[in-house]
């Protein structure tokens, strides 16, 4: 084993000081001289070898104390012997820097909504802050002082600390780039605020009626036959292609959606959650929408790859858009939504509690709430009910899925139909 250097920390030479040994590596000007000293008040450095055998410094105020030299290199030894030694430069990288590696792997994970969740929150809150700053610069206090007085609203508040809890994690995972992650334990403080019951419910029948009389001939199939009738969600009869309709069962098999990436209409491969895939049972009205379309497109019965989820083969879709375009649900609820329910006078401004962003009531997704009403008060099941409409079960982490019970299909269809098998019994003893 090679002899430890006798001279580390040694002590570095500077041309401010007038000790001997300085004077003579740096000799004064003419009219320089300076005050001459006994002690030097030069630096000293430290110097060690880091697990790949790579030799690197670091200067000190002081030889000997806690904060001196000395100290230094006795926990880098230990460090580096224990393979517990972390390479402070490693730390240095600013958190915008580090967002772009992490982001190289995180944007291939997960649905595409969970993907432009995550760059929004890291766009709209955390880079404008915090994107400057180094890793071993950020702070536990600063950061809780930051969420809870520059960021509104629980939700907003709860996002940006799973992203910088997940950013920073990663870094400690990266060759220990920091030792503590500082985001680990912040508090939300901006507690959940519900909304109003009345801003939740669905429209009345009578609302709907007025609403779907105010909608464009062509919209109303789509939403009055279809989407009022099965309470799919608008990207998964977007997304409805010809190979997943059995006509002769009159049923529809959801095994995937379309959803907005980044302002474009992109496929997905799964819908909304694992309970998305399913089978819903059409009414005849909402039947009667597919068979319009059919005559009007003549979809493709072709079964295409997804690829790069880009590449939408329209002609395989049984809903589009008037000129024969995929339906982009975001402008379907903006445009002939909005202006049908302004026109049937049901329309209501909302506004956020939390983001204080204006929203309109009834939404387009209150068909889901609507069709769940419709079950629930026809005596359908909670587990047929959950099953047809795509809901999940159970808790945070672990999800229990229900499936339909025997006869569901029939049920859900007669009671969307009108047609429940329940009756009034009269009362024996009363007769």
């Amino acid at each position: 084993m090679a002899r430890r250097a006798s001279n580390n920390p040694r002590q570095i030479r500077t041309k401010k000081c007038g000790c001997p040994l300085c004077i003579e590596e740096y000799p004064p000007a003419e009219h320089g001289a300076r005050k001459v000293r006994r002690d030097c008040i030069g630096s000293w450095q430290a110097r060690y070898r880091d697990p790949t055998g790579k030799q690197t410094a670091r200067n000190f105020k002081k030889k000997t104390g806690d904060d001196g030299a000395d100290a230094f290199l006795d926990k880098i030894r230990t460090a580096v012997r224990d393979r517990t030694y972390r390479d402070p430069a490693r730390g240095k990288i600013t958190l915008t820097a580090w967002w772009a590696e992490w982001w190289e792997v995180q944007e291939k994970k997960g649905h595409v909504t969970t993907r432009n969740r995550k760059a929004g929150v890291w766009k709209t809150h955390i880079s404008k802050k915090w994107g400057g700053y180094r890793l071993i610069d950020l702070e536990y206090m600063e950061l809780q002082r930051w969420l809870s007085r520059d960021v509104k609203g629980h939700e907003s508040q709860k996002r940006c600390k799973e992203l910088l809890t997940a950013l920073l994690d990663a870094a400690i995972k990266d060759g220990e780039r920091i030792s503590v992650n500082p985001a680990q334990h912040l508090e939300i403080t901006t507690p959940r605020v519900e909304k109003h019951p009345d801003d939740l419910k669905p429209p009345t029948e009578a609302q709907y009626a007025l609403i779907h009389a105010a909608l464009p001939a062509y919209y109303q199939v789509i939403l009055r036959d279809f989407a009022h009738e099965t309470g799919m969600r608008p990207g998964e009869y977007a997304g409805l292609r010809l190979h997943c309709v059995d006509e002769e069962e009159m049923l529809v098999h959801i095994k995937e959606i379309l959803v907005l990436d980044g302002g474009k209409l992109r496929r997905q491969a799964a819908p909304k959650t694992k309970a998305g895939f399913r089978t819903v049972p059409l009414t005849p009205t909402a039947f009667g929408a597919i068979q319009y379309m059919k005559a009007k497109w003549q979809p493709h019965a072709t079964r295409s790859r997804i690829g790069d989820g880009f590449d939408l083969h329209v002609e395989e879709l049984v809903f589009r858009g008037p000129r024969g375009k995929a339906l982009n649900a975001n402008n379907m609820s903006k445009r002939p939504w909005r202006t049908a329910i302004q026109q049937a006078g049901v329309a209501r401004e909302v506004t956020n509690p939390e983001t204080g962003h204006t929203e309109w009531w009834p939404r387009i997704y209150e068909y889901r709430h609507r069709v769940t009403s419709v079950l629930h008060h026809a005596g359908i099941s909670e587990k047929d009910t959950q099953s047809v409409l795509g809901q999940e079960r159970g808790g945070r982490v672990t999800w229990v899925y229900t499936h339909e019970s025997e006869g569901a299909r029939e049920n859900v269809r007669a009671a969307l139909s009108g047609r429940s098998g329940l009756r009034v019994v009269p009362d024996q003893e009363s007769a």
